[in-house]
């Protein structure tokens, strides 16, 4: 080969000779952030507005768990053609358009006038959201590498954490009262943000750097037809015991997360008081997602995914103790098991074997398919339970004991990691 075929094959495929990693890619990952942090507003936007909505549109608590749970039945249903679209477009239209829609979910939750109308708006936001979730990781595993890959991971999934955190702590206590108690106009405010997010995700994506990369990298990535990219992932067992896991961690983290604050109010705390409490887990949530997927190196993810698991045990277990030292104690445990156990079990997904860069976007989509599964039954199921209990100790209960059977998830994929 000449020099000159060298240079040109090298500028086709430019993460072939980069030794240096680009400064920019903090730029890419803080866009990232951007657009992950207005879908983390979004997705926990209603649960501090539980009471008023259900109040104003004469809804029941199950009708209100089917709600919040509503976006995760059509999440699981558009996953995957999702994945699928972002590998064949590009991140950089595909987060786009991801936060165009979940604006626009935002937007039609806050001119909801009936049930009806609420479903839909929160239905939407199940065609955005897999965009995000599944590009997100991809972009990630473009820009970064080795032990750098784990800590961006982190720091890109605590957006949604902080996108909670203002949801939480703003809407009761400052939006509410600020905006005479128009539920509508502050979830219109989270619209406008992820609207901003939105555009701020495409101008940092088409930078020169970042454009002449990326499509140089979807060029000489090989556009397998879907169905087949999909059975070969499916054979992967690794890829299977995954995605059972996946339905576990979001049952126990859309269902405790969506519920906390009328779990706490429900307790004896007032909406304020549940708002800054239920911001606990989210804030030991950062601090988590920062330091621990950097730690979950492959020699001792496993290990790692064990612990977390037993923390969101504990955590239901000390939650339903209500008023005592020890609520303190399982919201933290909360918050370290909410914000790591989906990260790590993404970077597990991105580095098995046969999956790789060029197929994160298809594995992307079916991890989050068939997480929310457990997404959608989550939220569904404790308010099925409160109604038909009148209370939240049944619901704990079950996320307790789901919690606990994933642990048989790990040993399977701690002894397949040792065979290879």
């Amino acid at each position: 080969m000449t020099q000159s075929s060298a240079e040109s094959g090298a500028e086709q495929n430019p993460s072939r000779h980069d030794t240096q990693p680009s400064p920019i890619r903090w730029l890419v990952l803080f866009g990232v952030w951007g657009v992950y942090f207005s879908f983390g507003l979004t997705i926990a936007g209603l649960a501090p507005l539980i009471g008023p909505i259900t109040r104003d549109l004469d809804i029941s608590h199950t009708a209100m768990g089917g709600v919040l749970g509503i976006w995760q039945l059509i999440y699981i249903m558009v996953a995957v053609p999702c994945g699928a679209f972002l590998d064949r477009i590009g991140a950089r239209r595909a987060l786009f358009i991801g936060a165009l829609i979940i604006a626009g979910s935002g937007l039609l939750r806050g001119i909801a006038d009936g049930a009806l109308m609420l479903y839909f708006a929160v239905g939407l936001f199940g065609v955005g959201g897999p965009i995000v979730s599944a590009g997100a990781p991809k972009v990630i595993a473009r820009w970064f590498k080795g032990s750098e890959r784990g800590l961006a991971m982190g720091m890109y999934i605590t957006g949604p954490n902080l996108g909670a955190i203002v949801s939480f702590a703003l809407t009761n206590s400052l939006l509410m009262p600020a905006l005479d108690n128009d539920w509508r106009l502050v979830l219109q405010i989270w619209a406008l943000v992820a609207f901003i997010a939105g555009l701020l995700w495409l101008l940092i994506a088409s930078l020169r750097p970042v454009r002449s990369r990326d499509d140089a990298e979807e060029a000489a990535t090989k556009k397998a037809p879907q169905m087949e990219t999909i059975k070969a992932l499916v054979a992967i067992p690794a890829v299977r015991i995954l995605l059972v896991m996946s339905v576990g961690i979001f049952m126990y983290n859309h269902g405790l997360s969506n519920w906390l604050p009328e779990l706490l109010r429900v307790s004896g705390m007032t909406p304020v008081e549940a708002g800054y409490w239920a911001t606990v887990p989210t804030v030991i949530g950062i601090l988590g997602a920062l330091t621990i997927p950097r730690l979950a190196t492959p020699d001792r993810r496993f290990r790692i995914l064990a612990i977390l698991f037993v923390a969101a045990l504990a955590s239901c277990i000390l939650i339903e103790m209500g008023w005592t030292p020890g609520l303190m104690v399982g919201l933290i445990l909360q918050g370290i098991a909410r914000s790591s156990l989906m990260t790590v079990a993404i970077l597990t997904l991105v580095e098995t074997p046969g999956v790789g860069e060029e197929r994160a976007g298809t594995a992307g989509g079916l991890f989050f398919s068939a997480a929310e599964i457990g997404g959608a039954g989550g939220p569904f199921l404790l308010g099925l339970l409160y109604d038909a209990t009148g209370g939240f100790e049944a619901g704990l209960l079950l996320l307790g004991g789901l919690s606990a059977s994933m642990l048989f998830c790990v040993a399977a994929l701690a002894k397949l990691g040792k065979s290879r």
